[in-house]
């Protein structure tokens, strides 16, 4: 089964926000790194999502210069596809899932910015559609929202999709079960 690593929202729009100083994981282009270029090593397909929204006048406006990959992280390749999502999922406002069916995908990998919004979304909604899909929350992350902690949020997240919507798997995991 061919496989695809989708990488969602590790974009500035996030540090452009005053909330980036209460996220989890600042360094969260670490993890990803490591997932990217364990995919690329197995030849996995890699997909880089960026959130958008055109005419806000927000960070996710493209127009303010936000939506863009941090610079730490492995840059695409030629052969990987960038979408650029107006929905909380990857699927909806893209071509994700011709790309998937296109490259007989399916099993995917999700991390990203906004554990419990944009990844888990993703995750739910590729589940749906057939997919076997890996959740690697140590390669995600998110800001406090109300009285509950970031990492109250992941560990809920993890909870809601573990056997329902999604395999949890770290990095680490990922990696010592590719060797």
């Amino acid at each position: 089964m061919n496989r695809a690593l989708l990488v969602i929202d590790v974009q500035e729009s996030f540090r452009a926000r005053p909330l980036w100083e209460h996220i989890a994981h600042p360094r969260i282009s670490e993890p990803v790194n490591r997932l990217v270029r364990l995919a690329r090593d197995n030849g996995d397909l890699v997909v880089w999502v960026l959130h958008t929204e055109p005419g806000s006048g927000g960070v996710f406006d493209p127009a303010l210069g936000h939506v863009r990959l941090f610079d730490e992280l492995e840059q695409p390749r030629p052969d990987e596809p960038v979408l650029y999502k107006t929905s909380h999922n990857a699927f909806t406002t893209t071509d994700l899932q011709r790309r998937l069916t296109e490259a007989g995908v399916g099993e995917l990998w999700v991390c990203g910015i906004r554990t419990e919004q944009c990844v888990e979304t993703t995750a739910r909604l590729g589940s749906d559609l057939g997919y076997e899909v890996v959740f690697v929350p140590d390669a995600t992350t998110t800001n406090p929202i109300g009285d509950l902690g970031a990492e109250a949020i992941i560990e809920r997240t993890q909870a809601v999709l573990r056997d329902r919507f999604a395999r949890i798997a770290t990095v680490d995991e990922l990696a010592a079960s590719s060797a």
